[in-house]
Parts: structure tokens; C-alpha cells; sequence
């Protein structure tokens, strides 16, 4: 049976980042036991306030980002955390080498009718400057030293590459250890399947709305094959599927509020799937550029994702070159 850490050692990682990557895990496996307690466990429902994103929290969401801040700011590798729910970066250790940046738990609308959301997390240098503010964090995605999620599902799984591959480890409720069951995961280069939010068609740019149209013709049309629509409105779900059968997954700019270049953001979302995505031989792209090649300029930036299988993702950005 092997554990994580037991990968990572094969991976030769290093004790302070192994620490750090522990740290997540021990929070994600605190926020997995209150998910399977649920209504028991008074963790379900809305907060009644928002956060810096402007979303309604649900109590989840703020307990699941205090237990990480909180494990995380104990953890002596970490010199600070940035989260999705927070306003600011929170400074940890002052001596320590890594920044963690977190989305909570994503898809936490789905939290009160009991489907799939998870936790997703990356890594960075910690290179110098204050940890309590943005510029030490605002460092692109090839910088990344490890990303991953954990999904809480019928069982709750880890999904993580350390720029070696991608492992899939799952929570043994015996052990309480995240045991790998897939090593070296590679998404399939083709797909009959994809996943976009079609109530926003009338707002998509041109070439998304004729890549779906096409899409949508089957056999009939210029793709010349029949897709499988899915949505689930949680990435790590959408992004958990495409890891294990392949899939190209699209959160496009839309023109509701032309100024945000996206919904999903940058650093908490686009960045450490992109990571994950890449290293399963899969790509992912903004629409222009590799959305890892992105120089960030706040931590909440946004940005439009289409990821997933290799050549179904060319064939979209195709649409965009036309």
C-alpha cells in the first residue's frame, strides 16, 4: 500500500514540501468527515454574507477556508496562504519557503443537495516580500511546484502532480491515509464529450457558439462525430471526469460583464488545473495563450479556461483562429 508520502519520497520531494502538501490533506480530510456528517453536523445552508468574489458563502465554505488557514498558518513551510474567500493574503511563518493558495471548496452550491464539490490548492516559491501582500504571490503557473484537488464524492479522492505525473490517491476510511489507486494518469488525446454551461450561450463570443453549434450537428456536422453534453457546475468535477475518460471542459468569456475576461479564477482554479491537466498530457488555454504563461496581476484575476483532451482543445482554439 502506498500512501502520498510515500510517493512523494519516490518523487524526491523535498521534507518542507511534503509537509505543506500534508498540511492541505490533513484539513481536506477534517472537511471530508463534516461533508459526510452534513445537516448532523450544522455545516449546511448559506452564511448570509459574501465574499471578496461577491458570492454568497455557504457555512461550508467558511468553515472549510478557517480549517485550512489554520492548519496551514501551523505548518512551518508555509509562509503564507492566499484564498479564494479572502479579501487579502494571510502571512503564516515568516521563515517559511512556500505560498498556498486555495479555492475552499469549489461547487459549493452543490453542497446542500449533496453532490460532488472538492477542494483545490497550488504551490508556490516563496521567493521573498511580504507574505501579507499580493506581489510575492502573482507569479505565473509554470511556477508551480505542486497543485491538486480533493474530491468529495461517493469517496473522497486526491488528485496531485508534483510536475512528475499525476497520481490519484484515495481516502481510506480505516487509515485515514490517501492511498494510491491510479499512478500516472494520461487523458485520452480524443473526446465525444464535453461540459459548458449552455445557459449562457446568447452571451458566448462567436467562435465558442459555432464550436458548440458544430458539436451539437453530430455525425451530420463539420466535427463529424456524436457528443455527450455533461455539467455538473463544480470544476473538480468537470476536470475529475476529464482526468479518468477524457473530455474538454469550457468556462468562456462571456458578455454580461464584458470588462471580467472570465468567471473561474486564475490562480485558485485556472492555474493548478491547468498544472494537473498538462501533466496528464492534456492542454489548456484561455482561448489565446496557455493559461500557465499568464503573468498574473492580482490574486483574484479571472480568466476564461477551456481544458481537457489535447486535440478536442486544439480543435476549439481552431474556431478562435479562424
Amino acid at each position: 500500500m502506498q500512501t502520498v508520502q510515500h510517493i512523494l519520497e519516490q518523487h524526491q520531494v523535498s521534507d518542507s514540501l511534503t509537509s505543506a502538501i500534508l498540511a492541505v490533506l490533513d484539513a481536506s480530510k477534517d472537511i471530508s468527515h463534516l461533508l459526510q456528517k452534513g445537516a448532523m453536523a450544522g455545516v449546511l445552508g448559506s452564511a448570509e454574507h459574501e465574499n471578496v468574489q461577491g458570492e454568497t458563502q455557504k457555512k461550508l465554505d467558511v468553515i472549510s477556508n478557517d480549517c485550512l488557514k489554520d492548519v496551514l498558518k501551523a505548518c512551518p513551510a508555509v509562509a503564507g496562504i492566499a484564498s479564494e474567500e479572502e479579501d487579502l493574503p494571510v502571512p503564516a511563518n515568516e521563515s517559511g519557503e512556500f505560498l498556498v493558495i486555495f479555492d475552499p471548496l469549489d461547487g459549493s452550491s452543490n453542497i446542500d443537495i449533496n453532490v460532488t464539490v472538492g477542494t483545490i490548492f497550488s504551490i508556490l516559491p516563496h521567493s521573498g516580500g511580504n507574505a501579507a501582500e499580493e506581489a510575492p504571490y502573482l507569479q505565473s503557473g509554470r511556477k508551480q511546484l505542486a497543485a491538486g484537488y480533493v474530491l468529495y464524492g461517493p469517496s473522497t479522492m486526491l488528485v496531485m502532480t508534483t510536475g512528475k505525473g499525476v497520481n490519484i490517491f484515495t481516502l481510506d476510511p480505516s487509515s485515514q491515509e490517501f492511498v494510491l489507486t491510479e499512478s500516472d494518469v494520461a487523458i485520452t488525446p480524443t473526446t465525444k464529450e464535453f461540459a459548458i454551461n449552455m445557459s449562457n450561450q446568447r452571451f458566448w463570443a462567436e467562435p465558442v457558439k459555432q464550436y458548440v453549434a458544430d458539436m451539437l450537428q453530430g455525425e451530420e456536422g463539420p466535427l463529424e462525430k456524436r457528443y455527450n453534453m455533461r455539467w455538473i457546475a463544480a470544476m473538480v468535477a468537470e476536470v475529475h471526469r476529464i482526468i479518468n475518460r477524457g473530455g474538454i471542459f469550457m468556462y468562456p468569456w462571456d458578455s454580461r460583464d464584458p470588462a471580467k475576461p472570465g468567471k473561474l479564477r486564475l490562480m485558485y482554479e485556472g492555474n493548478p488545473m491547468s498544472f494537473i491537466v498538462e501533466q496528464a498530457g492534456g492542454l489548456s488555454t484561455n482561448a489565446d495563450i496557455n493559461i500557465m504563461d499568464i503573468q498574473p496581476e492580482h490574486i483574484h484575476q479571472r480568466v476564461p479556461v477551456i481544458l481537457g483532451s489535447k486535440q478536442e482543445v486544439e480543435t476549439a482554439l481552431n474556431y478562435h483562429k479562424a
